[in-house]
């Protein structure tokens, strides 16, 4: 059995950022047409009136206040509200891929590896753009890996049990370092005409190395010290979109074929679950809350983290103890606790104990223990 570290990470971060002023007004523009397209119905019953929203609104729900967005214009488009990221050929890179390789060179780059150390490549993330070949073959050969890949979905904790899959790899000698990214490309899935929702994802994509501890020569590691993993069935957080869709004509376009959730009951239910699980996973591993320097969480909701925190420690987190990279980033899936690591690692002391934790659909639920080496 070889021990574990994670010796690098990226991030890609796409060119245009979303503002809430800016998507109020796109929005409040299509509601104030529905209304007037929809007002004898409306008058007579038969169709409700939307509502407007507002930025103060946004950012009090959720703590966001911008997001960047692979495309601007379409989803800011009263007419379209959807990115608009034309189909390639074959002959190119995917969108997905082009992404990830972003994201996965920066990580090899501050890891001080090239492909020729890197033995599989795992693509985690949300939503896949096709079936088949994987995506994480696709990055495999884009990158020149030789090697295995293969794609997983469990949508926003994706990443922390990607992470678990290649260190049990690495751990067991199935392969030297393994690269794991996150190309999440969340607006794609997003109904920005649904003023409970259309606020929440933005776009990004992230990048772990992982590499048996006796080999690694990087700067940044992080010691693997355990990983924990949770998963029980709920409806609360739900996408039906799929291949099936086409067998049956009746729910094609239907706004459960996008990303559908009951807010409330996600975060009555999520938080106590996630607080009790990394609780849990200290106390396995002999340590207390209070030895951990820093809390990575998953980048979904401002209130959650703060509960889910302060559930551990009995206190409010500072700034320091639980970074927020919410606020310019929204949610995105299962790259936001792996960007609040990228972005909030390096002032650390050797020595620290950090926890990577995710959240979100399933439900399903991850930890990470990490000490930095």
């Amino acid at each position: 059995m070889h021990n574990v570290v994670i010796s690098g990470t990226g991030l890609y971060t796409p060119a245009n950022s979303i503002s809430n002023e800016e998507l109020v007004q796109s929005f409040n523009a299509y509601v104030h047409q529905f209304n007037i397209d929809n007002a004898a119905a409306i008058e007579r019953g038969e169709v409700q009136a939307l509502t407007e929203s507002s930025a103060a609104f946004i950012e009090k729900a959720s703590g966001i206040k911008s997001r960047f967005v692979m495309d601007k214009e379409g989803i800011l488009d009263p007419q379209r509200m959807a990115p608009r990221l034309p189909e390639r050929s074959n002959d190119e890179w995917s969108v997905l891929c082009q992404m990830a390789v972003a994201a996965a060179e920066q990580a090899l780059q501050r890891a001080g590896r090239t492909a020729a150390d890197i033995d599989g490549v795992i693509v985690a993330c949300s939503n896949l753009q096709r079936a088949y070949p994987a995506i994480a073959i696709e990055v495999q050969e884009a990158l020149g890996i030789e090697g295995f890949g293969f794609d997983m979905n469990v949508a926003c904790s994706s990443a922390t049990f990607g992470i678990q899959n290649a260190a049990n790899s690495i751990k067991l000698g199935q392969a030297r370092a393994i690269l794991m990214v996150n190309p999440e490309v969340c607006t794609g899935h997003l109904n920005f005409r649904d003023r409970d929702s259309h606020f929440i994802f933005g776009d990004a994509a992230t990048a772990v190395l992982l590499e048996r501890a006796d080999l690694a020569t990087s700067e940044h590691q992080f010691e693997v010290v355990s990983t924990k993993l949770l998963t029980t069935f709920s409806n609360t957080i739900r996408n039906n979109f799929g291949f099936l869709n086409r067998a049956a004509e009746e729910g094609i376009g239907a706004p459960d074929k996008l990303f559908v959730q009951e807010g409330r009951k996600v975060f009555r239910d999520v938080c106590p679950m996630v607080a009790e699980l990394i609780g849990a996973h200290l106390e396995e591993n002999q340590l207390n809350v209070s030895d951990v320097k820093r809390f990575w969480l998953h980048q979904a909701n401002l209130s959650m983290n703060h509960l889910i925190v302060k559930k551990l420690l009995g206190r409010e987190a500072t700034v320091e103890e639980a970074p927020v990279i919410l606020d310019t980033y929204a949610n995105t899936s299962s790259a936001g606790s792996v960007i609040a690591f990228h972005k909030n690692q390096d002032d650390l002391a050797k020595g620290s104990v950090a926890v990577l934790s995710s959240f979100g659909a399933g439900y399903s639920i991850g930890s990470v223990i990490l000490r930095k080496c």
